[in-house]
């Protein structure tokens, strides 16, 4: 399922992260006073209402000690690339100021719905000045206070009723997934592999990738779409010092997938910005194969094979459903496998089973090992059913759920996968306290 996104940019120290971590509902963005201090965390999952959305907060890009104006101009930038809306936030009490109007102008060439959202506006005096923004040709704009929650319901409402719609859009039932991982592990390679054409440029120099494009192919009589996650669209040179986009770009094709291939460099190993970016699919509770590139450049015995696998089990510990496919994109080794293996992980990621088969399961786990005790207290398990797919998630009701320990959880699943082909999914339990 496709997200839509929402930008927040504007000028440093107008409140921008403020406003992202009061719509996100957790402190994600560091906030201080000092322009410019944001320097980690851009991109949050939000929610309004019933309608999911994801979030950019601009105010991280740290381009050093390059002209204040150029700042602007690479977050506005940014914004018009990845956003379906953009919220162009200002200062109500330092009214309209020319970097807000110099900002205001490059929105105007994004095509894209531009909400003025005019923060800092807590007292009467300050909100009269908000009128003055109406210079900046953004239509009504929208009072709030990020520190106070004030003004955000009519703001969120703006919003969520700009984001682009799928009426009358013929219905995709093709399997959309997606390669992640690290520059240079060989996405492109694999994508020209897979497709049998020189689909995409493929050069050994790290990040050559700029247009991300959704790819359909056939195979197996099954319809996939391959959504391009390689990195970093160019505009300009936008984000040639920063590798947080890539990141984040990654992290919005995971969102748009039902399968997820976190792609690593056989020559090179795992680094933790593999373990980054395959921890967000995980959380995600998205479908993942791990895919061992350049798998033919490796000098081997009898053991290397297993090695690796161990190295990987041993590095993504809270991987240990995702299958690992050892290929080539350069021989096409074991590449033919890979649609059958998508398919498989994807119906599982749909899967779902009976209650009555699940509770047997469940039962006869308890039988085999007992549910953990405290303070003379037992933790009963009544029942289980699933109440949802992609991924499977599971409501077991308790006596309490607080008795629920992670190992004991984590023996329940273990059973459920035991009976259950849920390879390649993550799986959702979830303890509810029976009425």
């Amino acid at each position: 399922m496709a997200y839509p996104v929402v930008a927040i940019v504007g000028r440093p120290n107008v409140g921008k992260s403020t406003l992202f971590n009061r719509i996100a509902g957790e402190r994600i963005s560091i906030v201080e006073d000092t322009p410019g201090v944001t320097r980690d965390r851009i991109y949050a999952p939000a929610e309004w209402l019933g309608t999911e959305f994801r979030m950019i907060d601009t105010g991280g890009i740290d381009m050093g000690d390059e002209p204040f104006l150029t700042q602007i101009t690479q977050q506005a930038e940014i914004a018009i690339d990845e956003a379906d809306v953009i919220v162009l936030v200002a200062s109500a009490p330092e009214g309209v100021t020319d970097a807000d109007e110099k900002v205001a102008k490059i929105l105007y060439r994004s095509k894209k719905p531009v909400i003025l959202a005019v923060n800092k506006a807590d007292n009467p005096e300050v909100r009269e000045t908000v009128y003055d923004f109406y210079a900046l040709g953004f239509g009504d704009p929208y009072p709030v206070s990020g520190a106070h929650g004030l003004g955000l319901g009519d703001l969120l409402d703006e919003i969520v009723k700009n984001f682009p719609t799928d009426d009358g859009a013929p219905k995709d039932d093709s399997i959309r997934f997606s390669l992640i991982g690290r520059p240079n592990v060989g996405k492109s390679s694999l994508v020209n592999a897979l497709l049998g054409e020189e689909r995409v440029i493929v050069s050994d120099i790290a990040g050559t990738t700029r247009d991300a494009i959704d790819t359909k192919f056939t195979a197996n009589d099954t319809r996939f779409t391959m959504v391009d996650t390689a990195g970093i669209r160019k505009r300009g040179k936008v984000y040639e010092n920063t590798e947080r986009y890539s990141v984040m770009r990654a992290m919005r094709a995971i969102d748009d997938s039902d399968v997820v291939l976190v792609v690593l460099n056989a020559e090179e190993g795992i680094r933790e910005q593999d373990k980054r970016v395959a921890g967000y699919a995980h959380e995600a509770g998205r479908g993942i194969i791990i895919l061992v590139n350049k798998w033919d450049t490796l000098n081997k015995d009898n053991h290397t094979l297993t090695d690796f696998e161990n190295l990987i089990r041993a590095e993504f510990q809270y991987l240990s459903y995702a299958p690992i496919l050892f290929v080539s994109a350069k021989t096409g080794q074991r590449l033919d496998q890979l649609p059958a293996l998508i398919k498989r992980v994807a119906t599982n990621h749909k899967q779902r089973v009976q209650s009555a088969t699940l509770n047997d399961v469940i039962m006869d786990a308890i039988a085999l090992n007992p549910t953990p005790s405290d303070n003379g207290k037992r933790l009963r398990v009544y029942y289980a059913t699933q109440v949802a797919v992609a991924p499977p998630t599971f409501v077991v009701f308790v006596n309490d759920p607080k008795m629920m320990h992670f190992s004991y959880e984590r023996f329940l699943e273990n059973q459920i996968r035991e009976h259950f082909d849920f390879e390649g999914t993550p799986l959702h339990l979830i303890e509810r306290a029976r009425k």
